[in-house]
């Protein structure tokens, strides 16, 4: 017998177990049992019911009742036509390799076939499916067969391959009117899975259910053995969606126990009460204001500042839109902090970013930020700059001046959560774009204070987040939201234009940047990549062949020697030397440059007020809440700004239907749900946002808002009433299961 904790390799084959590992880092038989189908073919038993929707992939055991080889119309060669007959109905059938197949597939074979359903004229069909000649079935014969040659192609001839050793086929698995189809790899076949699942399965001991009864049973769950098994080898559809809903919660449940879990040890945390002065740094900054707040602003604010004013460490996450004015909303919550006497981090993802912030901040301070200078306000404070590209003495210079606590403000990329950089005495955390960092990498700045000291933790985004994400990937955070704009902002204007139909449209859109520099303004020229065939650049596609898209560096060249050649150009990207790039944004932000060819370098932060249009090359290269992002760079002075994005993809397709819809609003909120429904979501507890890695198997941030909501409230309520889950080790283990060691430890200790 086997129990869920128990290497497979004393289970399944040595071969068997060795690929698994090596594709899938399956070692255990919970690790086999929750790498879970991705779809099930049918046998096709219920036809006679309802026709199958088109795009199904189903099986169906039919035999041959015709088979004909026809001449294509359209095109040379031949196809071989076939109608089966199953116990219910006739089914067409179409192969275009005929001189394959046609020897096999002959009138009165009885055989399985596998397809997708295709629909033409009102009927359906399959199309060249996979298939696996069956002997004829005999009364109480053994389902293990001993066959000298499998007659068959495609993934049924793989199941046979797979369930067969030494030469014996056990043919009940195309008994099952359900078959699983695994997520597989061309060394790790989905059959051979199925077989070591099955091996599994019938050797598994009872399960400890890690659920209570009295969870289960209020929430109408199956056990998890019942899960476990039904989700691979189910008999109907209803068990499979029993089993997904259960294994679903459990996902979901072992999320909400971690994030309810930091909540709880968050509150009983120490950090330094920072209440506000009314004589100290921030209010002599409040008094040089020289606009007035927005009311969001001003009631953000004041959650910040009561945040602060307690003993336990702040969590809140402040999103807004693009231009709402988050950063001054921070700056004042890092000014009260510093009158506490202590000092506060703030984390940017690029350099460009980084520099912006410094320079702006100081910009804002003005004598209030030069402690130390001749000419400084007495309650001054200093800012100090650290990024990985600057030289070793800067670099020395700036980590003296955080670890002796004569800057209250440090400004950094990655760079400020590397070793060796530590704090005289660091009271708040302040991550920007929050969307580029991980839980991890904000909790390895905030483990930078003192000893038995929790500093305060703000988080910035302008990329909004929905509701699902922040009940998830930010749970442990409370929100706050900016929704108005500063007062005389309009709204950015967009328009999509299709460069491959319509090029004299790119024409009129070089002629509008000019008309703008005419009228005193400035513009940027986005690409999606450098073009100096450095790592990663991206110079050729997936075939070979040379990438199609326009390279910062061609169009700099291009429009600097020819199509603006009047006008000043410049160039700025993220391999440019630190220096060179600091030196470009400032010759951009004094005028000096009129229109900038760059890449992602300039997508948050960067504030040109005088720059109004923006060209986004490529821009289907590009995500929906990057796009919004970029765009939020013009428009952000006295004058109407205008995004255009370029694309040779055609309308009518589903990329150019979302540049349309992100040139149809601006607003971030439906965007970012639209943004979540077209990628993956990420490794929501790890250090990556979006993309490649995922802790969810069957739960998504799209479309399951009521289970995780359901699991958020249960997740609160055991771990207020059980915080360590001494009382519930079926919940911890559940939580072991869903996240791995390495992570839980690191949770651990944050």
């Amino acid at each position: 017998m086997a129990t869920l904790g128990d290497r497979i390799d004393g289970i399944v084959s040595r071969a068997h177990a060795d690929a698994l590992e090596g594709a899938f880092e399956i070692v255990t038989v919970e690790d086999l049992l929750r790498h879970y189908p991705q779809r099930y073919a049918s046998q096709g038993r219920d036809l006679a019911e309802q026709d199958p929707p088109e795009g199904e992939h189903l099986t169906i055991v039919a035999r041959v009742v015709s088979a004909a080889e026809v001449r294509m119309k359209s095109r040379r060669g031949s196809m071989l036509k076939v109608v089966l007959a199953t116990d219910t109905q006739k089914v067409d059938v179409t192969f275009f390799n005929p001189h394959k197949v046609k020897h096999v597939i002959r009138p009165g074979v009885r055989a399985m076939f596998s397809g997708t359903v295709k629909y033409f004229r009102g009927k359906w069909s399959l199309t060249h499916p996979s298939y696996l000649v069956l002997p004829e079935p005999v009364e109480g014969a053994d389902p293990v067969m001993t066959v000298g040659r499998i007659r068959g192609a495609g993934q049924l001839a793989g199941i046979a391959r797979a369930s067969g050793a030494g030469g014996e086929v056990d043919m009940s698995i195309f008994e099952r009117p359900l078959i699983p189809i695994y997520p597989a790899t061309r060394d790790v076949e989905s059959w051979t899975i199925l077989a070591c699942v099955q091996q599994v399965l019938e050797q598994l001991d009872d399960i400890d259910d890690p659920l209570p009864a009295e969870i289960r049973d209020a929430q109408g769950f199956v056990g998890l053995r019942t899960a476990l098994h039904d989700v691979h080898l189910p008999d109907e559809r209803t068990q499979i969606e029993a089993a997904h809903d259960r294994l679903r919660f459990d996902e979901a449940l072992a999320l909400q126990l971690v994030l309810a879990t930091r909540r709880h040890d968050n509150a009983q945390r120490l950090a330094p009460a920072c209440p506000p002065h009314g004589d100290g740094i921030a209010a002599a900054f409040d008094a040089r204001l020289p606009f007035e707040l927005t009311d969001g602003q001003r009631a953000v604010a004041t959650e910040i500042s009561d945040d602060l004013s307690r003993p336990h460490p702040m969590s809140r996450l402040l999103q807004g839109e693009v231009g709402s004015g988050k950063t001054i909303v921070a700056l004042r919550a890092m000014l009260q902090v510093v009158d506490s006497g202590r000092q506060c981090a703030l984390l940017a993802p690029t350099e460009v970013l980084a520099t912006q912030h410094a320079t702006s901040i100081r910009a804002m301070l003005g004598d209030l930020g030069k402690a130390g200078e001749l000419g400084a306000a007495e309650n001054a404070t200093r800012v100090a700059l650290l990024t990985g590209s600057m030289s070793a003495a800067d670099k020395r210079a700036a980590m003296l001046e955080a670890v002796t606590g004569d800057a209250g403000i440090v400004i950094g990329t990655h760079a400020l959560i590397q070793d060796g950089v530590e704090f005289f005495d660091l009271g708040m955390v302040v991550v920007d774009e929050q969307h580029r960092f991980g839980v991890e990498q904000r909790d390895r700045l905030r483990s930078r204070a003192r000893e038995g000291i929790s500093p305060h933790l703000l988080v910035m985004t302008a990329t909004p987040i929905p509701r699902t994400i922040a009940m998830t990937v930010l749970g442990d955070l409370e929100v706050s939201t900016l929704r108005e704009l500063p007062r005389g902002r309009s709204p950015i204007k967009s328009n999509v234009v299709p460069a491959s139909q319509k090029p004299q449209w790119v024409t009129r859109a070089w002629e509008r940047i000019r008309e703008e520099v005419a009228e005193g303004r400035q513009a940027y020229v986005v690409c999606s990549r450098i073009g100096d065939g450095g790592e990663g650049d991206g110079e050729d596609g997936p075939d070979g062949k040379e990438n199609p898209t326009v390279s910062a560096i061609d169009l700099y060249h291009a429009l600097g020697a020819d199509t603006l050649s009047d006008l000043r150009v410049g160039l700025l990207h993220g391999r440019l030397p630190s220096d060179e790039k600091d030196a470009v944004m400032a010759e951009f932000a004094a005028g000096d440059i009129d229109v900038l060819v760059c890449t992602t370098v300039v997508e948050v932060g960067v504030d040109v007020p005088n720059a109004t249009v923006m060209v986004v090359m490529d821009a289907d290269r590009f995500g929906v809440s990057q796009l919004h992002q970029l765009r939020g760079r013009v428009g952000r002075g006295k004058h109407q700004g205008l995004c255009i994005l370029v694309t040779q993809m055609n309308p009518g397709g589903p990329t150019y239907e979302r540049l349309s819809q992100v040139a149809a609003t601006n607003d971030g909120f439906a965007l970012a749900q639209l943004d979540l429904a077209t990628r993956r979501e990420g490794d929501v507890l790890g250090s990556a946002q979006s993309g490649a890695t995922t802790t969810l198997r069957l739960l998504s941030l799209v479309g399951h808002e009521d289970v995780i909501a359901a699991a958020a409230a249960l997740a609160t309520e055991v771990v207020t009433d059980d915080p360590s889950l001494e009382r519930h080790p079926g919940l911890a283990a559940l939580v072991g299961s869903s996240l791995d060691a390495e992570r839980l430890s690191y949770l651990e200790k944050t």
